[in-house]
């Protein structure tokens, strides 16, 4: 496929991306204006406030500024003054993930992955550009430079993926960009290589795998709490309309709960508000913001408390089990020398440590004004207990698998021997028959 025509589809399928984006904030909104508001209000209003969230979704901060009412009603110190909201609404950025995901996919099997990527990457740049400067008011303001590149990262994001996905799943596929990687690769000593590779697997896949503990242990919690959070919805009285509003606002916060419960599952815990905590060493809180998914929030602490860190540290170890026992002897840098596996097992921990300390920081942030200007995990602690419980388990499973791997062979070594000597005997007793 030629060049241009991957760009061209690339733009486009990013234009319904950012598109799709959009429409799941801006749908809700206008059926509250329509319903609620019976079409009273400006409804430039409503489509501000979903360039706002929809750039909030990618990282981009806001400045708020509210009204002197409004600001009254609010018994939080410093409502009335200018505060900044920081807190990413993750549901947003991961369909960017996602769509980028799928043209990275699309332009490395054309073979022009870095056009498709270069295109995608253009029309996120402009679309979060132009949603900046047209959605500027005095009530929220967003940061022009954040979103001329934020959005536009995580739909790079996406591409890398897909693209590295795509080049790894079929041996056959020619493009450049992954060409140029692969011979820069070619000069770099091979065990490092497979070091890195093995390194990058037992972390990321560690990560992965408490990221799925934690959103079974959201879902439990959302399903136990369910009359909660049913009655925080009917006392805020807000109808069918801004019911669905704000079940739209919360299922695009459920990514953060899910990196906030694997933040718990590490120890450090997470904030809902300065001088709050909630870990599994117990639960401190304060006035809590009015988001009925939040009556799921444990107020005590729970049965098995610490035993919970045993999670991260039993991912680590499978994951150097079995990427200890699946690579080739040859080639497995772990089986190198003593020292390899606990390389190995140290960039796992580093690996793990960074992925798990950018999601966090990624997930917290500003979320009003007061005391909600912390809320989410502390990104370093909980990078520092990734790093720790992560890498225990890597070193345990990486060096059980090579000592494990040294017994098969003595035991592969044993068993021929003695095949080889029956061979000898039988062979002896046979030529004293023929004699």
């Amino acid at each position: 496929m030629r060049r241009t025509t991957i760009a061209l589809l690339a733009a486009l399928e990013a234009s319904v991306a950012a598109l799709i984006g959009l429409g799941l904030v801006l749908v809700p909104l206008m059926l509250l204006w329509a319903v609620h508001f019976e079409l009273a209000v400006d409804a430039g209003v409503f489509l501000r406030t979903s360039a706002d969230v929809w750039l909030l979704g990618h990282g981009v901060d806001l400045v708020v500024q509210l009204d002197p009412v409004t600001a009254g009603r609010i018994p939080v110190p410093g409502a009335a003054d200018p505060f900044p909201i920081t807190i990413a609404m993750l549901g947003f950025a991961l369909i960017t993930v996602a769509f980028g995901r799928r043209i990275g996919r699309r332009s490395a099997a054309g073979g022009h992955s870095f056009s498709g990527g270069v295109a995608a990457v253009v029309v996120y740049v402009v679309a979060g550009a132009g949603l900046a400067l047209l959605a500027a008011d005095d009530a929220a303001r967003a940061d022009v430079w954040q979103a001329a590149w934020l959005p536009a990262a995580v739909v790079a994001l996406g591409v890398v993926i897909g693209a590295v996905g795509e080049v790894l799943r079929t041996a056959g596929t020619t493009d450049a960009a992954t060409g140029l990687v692969r011979r820069a690769l070619a000069t770099v000593p091979a065990g490092l290589v497979a070091g890195g590779r093995a390194a990058v697997r037992i972390g990321a896949g560690a990560v992965f795998g408490v990221l799925g503990v934690s959103a079974v242990l959201v879902a439990v919690l959302i399903a136990l709490d369910y009359a909660t959070i049913a009655g925080l919805y009917q006392a805020l009285g807000a109808g069918v309309d801004g019911g669905i509003a704000l079940t739209v606002a919360e299922l695009a916060l459920l990514p953060n709960l899910v990196i906030w419960a694997a933040a718990w599952l590490l120890g450090p815990g997470f904030a809902i508000g300065t001088g709050s905590l909630v870990s599994p060493g117990g639960t401190l809180l304060g006035p809590v913001p009015g988001i009925p998914v939040l009556g799921a929030l444990p107020t005590d602490a729970p049965a098995l408390g610490a035993l919970w860190l045993i999670v991260p540290v039993l991912f680590g170890f499978v994951g150097g089990w079995l990427v200890g026992s699946g690579e080739d002897p040859d080639r497995d840098v772990p089986r190198a020398g003593w020292w390899a596996p606990l390389a190995v097992a140290v960039a796992a921990s580093v690996v793990a440590g960074i992925v798990t300390g950018l999601l966090a920081w990624w997930s917290g942030g500003a979320a009003g004004p007061g005391r909600l200007a912390d809320v989410g995990p502390a990104p370093l602690p909980v990078a520092i207990a990734a790093a720790a419980t992560v890498g225990i388990g890597a070193l345990v499973g990486v060096y059980a698998a090579r000592f494990r791997g040294r017994r098969d062979d003595v035991d592969d070594r044993d068993e021929r021997s003695e095949r080889d000597d029956a061979h000898l005997r039988s062979n002896a007793l046979s030529d004293l028959v023929d004699r």
